[in-house]
C-alpha cells in the first residue's frame, strides 16, 4: 500500500481505439481531481500496444476531448508501446530470479491442457512451470509469470474494501509474448512504477486485473499503489452502457451543446457525491473531491439530469459568451444570421440562454426571431387571433408601443403591457395572447415583454400591424 504520505501522482491510461468514452472521462476527471486536489501530479498514459486497432486520429481525440473538459496533465503523454524494451527488462528480471519461466505450449497443446484443467476442475498450470530448462526445444516460446498456488491475494480497495482472490483461480499468466511482445498486466505494473504512480483510480472490470498486478508487484519487491475501482456507468435501465442509451463520446455531448462545465459537474455527480450539493464547479471539486465519497452501486446515465445541470451553466455564462459558444448551433442548422438578427439575438441572450438547457436548443428557442413577415399563422396558435374584438386590440396596442421611451428594457415593455389591459378594463388573458400569436406565430418564446424587446420595435409594430388587419 502506498504511503498516504507521499506525494499523489494519479495516471489516465486510455486506449486509443475511437474516442473518450463517457466513462473513461469520468476516471479521468476522478484522478485529475484527486491529484489536483491534493497538489499532486496526474499523469497520461496512452495504452497504444494493440498496433492493429490504434489510429493517432483516436489519440488526438482523447486528447481533445481532455482539454476541452478542462483536465490539464503533467508532463507529455507516455506511450506505452514506446516502452516495450522497459517491460522485456523486467520480465528478464523475473526469469532471472526464477519468478518467471519459458512455456513452449504450442497453441494445440496449450487448448488441450486448458480444457483438461477444466475438466477436472483445477488451475491450469503449464508442464513448463519445473521443467528443466535443458529439455527445452528450439521453438518459440512465451513467458509466464509464476503465481503463488496456495492462500489468497487480497487487493485492500478504497472504493471496494478488502476483496480476496483464492490464488487457485489465478493461473501464470503471460507476461511476454512468444513474438516478444509484453502483456498488458506486466505492461501496466512496469509503467505504473516508473511513473511513480501512488494511486490508481480505474473501473471496476479491472479488479481482477488488480490481483494479478498485485502479485507481481510484490514478486518485484515493489510498492503496490493504493487502489480504487469505480463501479461502470449504467444505462438508465440499469443495463451495461452501450450505444442505444444514447451518446457514448464525449465529442457527441460537445456536439449536442453541453458545456464543458456542465458534462464535468455532471460526471463528478455520476457515482459520487458531497451530500446533496448537485451544482459544484471546478475549484471546488478539487477541494471536495476524495476517494470515500465513490458510492459502489453502478451509477445510471440520466440525460435528463445532464441537460438540468447543464442549464445552470449556460444560465450563467454572459451574454456574449452565450451567443459566442451557441451561435454555431444556429449556422450548422441552415439558419442565416445577418446584422438584424444578431442584434435581434444581443437583445434577446440574456433571455434565452434561460430557455436553452443544450446550447443546440438555440435553434429551437431563437426560431421566433427569424420569422419572416407576413408570418404564417396557422391551427391552434391562430385561435386566439380569430377571437372577438382581437385584431382591434392588437391595433390599439400598436399605437401605444410607438412611443420610443418604452423601448429601453423588457421589464419597461411588460409594465406597459399590463397598464394597456388595465386601461381597457381587461384582463391580461384578453391582451397576452393574440399579441404572442402575431409576434411569435406559435414558436417557443420568452415572456411577452422580451419578445418584443428582443424584436425591437420596427419589426414588433409591424408583425402587430399586419395581423391587426
Amino acid at each position: 500500500m502506498a504511503d498516504n504520505h507521499q506525494p499523489v501522482v494519479t495516471r489516465f491510461a486510455p486506449s486509443p481505439t475511437g474516442y473518450l468514452h463517457i466513462g473513461g472521462a469520468r476516471t479521468a476527471l476522478f484522478n485529475w481531481l484527486y491529484a489536483r486536489g491534493r497538489g499532486g501530479k496526474f499523469l497520461l498514459r496512452i495504452e497504444d500496444t494493440d498496433r492493429a486497432r490504434h489510429n493517432e486520429a483516436a489519440v488526438d481525440a482523447i486528447l481533445d476531448g481532455l482539454k476541452w473538459l478542462g483536465l490539464d496533465w503533467d508532463g507529455e503523454p507516455v506511450s506505452q508501446f514506446a516502452r516495450q524494451d522497459r517491460h522485456r527488462e523486467v520480465a528478464q528480471q523475473l526469469l532471472a530470479q526464477g519468478k518467471a519461466y519459458r512455456c513452449y505450449l504450442a497453441p494445440d497443446e496449450l487448448a488441450a491442457a486448458r480444457d483438461k484443467a477444466k475438466a477436472e476442475g483445477v488451475r491450469f498450470e503449464s508442464p513448463w512451470r519445473h521443467a528443466d530448462p535443458a529439455t527445452a526445444p528450439e521453438a518459440p516460446f512465451a513467458v509466464r509469470f509464476k503465481a503463488p498456488r496456495e492462500g489468497e491475494t487480497a487487493v485492500e480497495d478504497v472504493v471496494q474494501g478488502r476483496v480476496a482472490f483464492p490464488n487457485s483461480a489465478l493461473d501464470d499468466l503471460i507476461i511476454l509474448r512468444s513474438d516478444g511482445a509484453p502483456t498488458y498486466n506486466l505492461a501496466v505494473v512496469v509503467d505504473d512504477h516508473d511513473m511513480g504512480v501512488t494511486h490508481v483510480i480505474r473501473g471496476d472490470d479491472h479488479l481482477n486485473n488488480a490481483a494479478r498486478q498485485s502479485q507481481i508487484y510484490e514478486a518485484l519487491g515493489w510498492p503496490v499503489p493504493v487502489f480504487a475501482h469505480i463501479p461502470l456507468i449504467h444505462g438508465s435501465d440499469g443495463a451495461k452502457l452501450s450505444k442505444r442509451h444514447g451518446a457514448l463520446g464525449v465529442e457527441a455531448y460537445r456536439e449536442e451543446g453541453c458545456l464543458p462545465e456542465g458534462l464535468f459537474n455532471y460526471l463528478l455527480r455520476l457515482g459520487w457525491a458531497h451530500g446533496d450539493e448537485e451544482i459544484i464547479p471546478y475549484e471546488k471539486a478539487k477541494q471536495l473531491f476524495d476517494l470515500k465519497g465513490i458510492n459502489k452501486a453502478p451509477a445510471r446515465l440520466d440525460l435528463d439530469k445532464l441537460k438540468h445541470v447543464n442549464a445552470h451553466y449556460v444560465a450563467e455564462l454572459r451574454d456574449e459568451d452565450f451567443l459566442r459558444w451557441a451561435t454555431p448551433f444556429l449556422e450548422k442548422a441552415g439558419v442565416h444570421v445577418d446584422e438584424e438578427h444578431l442584434a435581434r439575438l444581443k437583445r434577446s441572450a440574456p433571455f434565452l440562454k434561460t430557455r436553452c438547457a443544450m446550447l443546440a436548443d438555440i435553434v429551437r428557442a431563437s426560431e421566433y426571431l427569424f420569422l419572416t413577415r407576413p408570418l404564417t399563422i396557422e391551427g391552434k396558435a391562430a385561435k386566439p387571433l380569430k377571437k372577438e374584438g382581437a385584431r382591434e386590440i392588437l391595433s390599439a396596442l400598436n399605437q401605444e408601443l410607438a412611443d420610443e421611451t418604452l423601448w429601453d428594457s423588457a421589464a419597461t415593455l411588460d409594465d406597459k403591457l399590463q397598464a394597456f389591459a388595465a386601461s381597457r378594463n381587461v384582463g391580461f388573458g384578453v391582451v397576452g395572447p393574440p399579441a404572442r400569436a402575431a409576434l411569435a406565430a406559435g414558436r417557443p418564446s420568452p415572456g411577452l415583454g422580451e419578445v418584443l424587446y428582443g424584436l425591437g420595435q420596427d419589426e414588433s409594430r409591424a408583425r402587430l400591424a399586419d395581423q391587426a388587419g
